[in-house]
């Protein structure tokens, strides 16, 4: 049975060829102007464009819908909700470093129904629809569907993650050092690119102490329909906790009991 949710899918990935065109005619550091936010992280003018064309183009297709951006915020109030990050690792974008994509993710009633994660810089993307799978590929015509991988023990496993600091400050540092000299591998290959290395099945989990609902929304759907796991550090289901795991499912109580402060 199809998704319930596939045209809106459609839609995100239209919306995702338009703003990798942007994106990519635009990742040029030295043609980069780079502000700081309040936050202190950086944002570039196309960060900002990326996401207007993402508004305007959703707001003509459904306009009954709500908005929730990283640039510019809520708008709408709406059982849909789309959730937006134009450019998830804009630090990379603004050093010519490929790992960057642009996040693009359905709710309803809270729960995330659909995601389309598009890196072009790395020509990959990765998509799904509760109840459709979970893909990589432009679109359904060259869509490859993901599964994640069978690891049953942290000392087999491969994990990604990110920063120290964050870990550091949550007081979870010794906790995070000592899974990390309990499993196979550590990796941080960061922000989205973890988690849709658990869903391809490459790593077995993926975990960060700080991240945004804009950061973790469109990853669920994909991590969730290739059979994996996606919570927050403390083992509630979905993007909502500030923080995720996710993982393949079989590791993921081994994982959140590792992490524990």
């Amino acid at each position: 049975m199809p998704s319930p949710y596939a045209d809106d899918l459609t839609l995100a990935l239209a919306i995702a060829d338009e703003v990798d065109a942007l994106t990519m005619s635009h990742h040029d550091p030295a043609a980069l102007t780079v502000e700081l936010k309040a936050d202190e992280t950086p944002v570039t003018a196309i960060d900002r464009a990326a996401e207007r064309i993402v508004r305007e183009r959703i707001e003509a297709a459904r306009p009954g819908d709500a908005i929730l951006g990283e640039e510019y915020g809520a708008s709408g109030d709406a059982p849909r909700q789309w959730v937006v990050d134009p450019i998830d690792g804009t630090k990379n974008f603004i050093r010519a470093v490929p790992a960057w994509a642009t996040l693009i993710a359905l709710l309803v009633d809270g729960e995330p129904v659909v995601g389309v994660v598009s890196a072009p810089a790395l020509g990959r993307r990765w998509f799904a629809a509760v109840g459709g799978g979970a893909w990589r590929g432009q679109g359904p015509a060259d869509a490859v569907a993901l599964s994640v991988s069978t690891t049953a023990t942290l000392r087999d496993a491969s994990v990604s993650y990110s920063s120290l600091t964050g870990w550091e400050e949550r007081g979870r540092l010794e906790s995070f050092l000592q899974l990390s000299r309990t499993v196979w591998r550590t990796r941080a290959f960061g922000d989205f690119w973890s988690y849709m290395l658990v869903a391809e099945g490459a790593v077995d989990a993926a975990f960060e102490p700080e991240l945004a609902l804009h950061d973790m929304a469109a990853l669920v759907p994909i991590v969730t329909e290739a059979g994996g796991v996606f919570t927050s550090l403390d083992g509630i289901p979905g993007p909502h906790g500030g923080d995720a795991i996710a993982s393949n499912g079989i590791l993921h109580q081994a994982v959140v009991d590792a992490l524990r402060p």
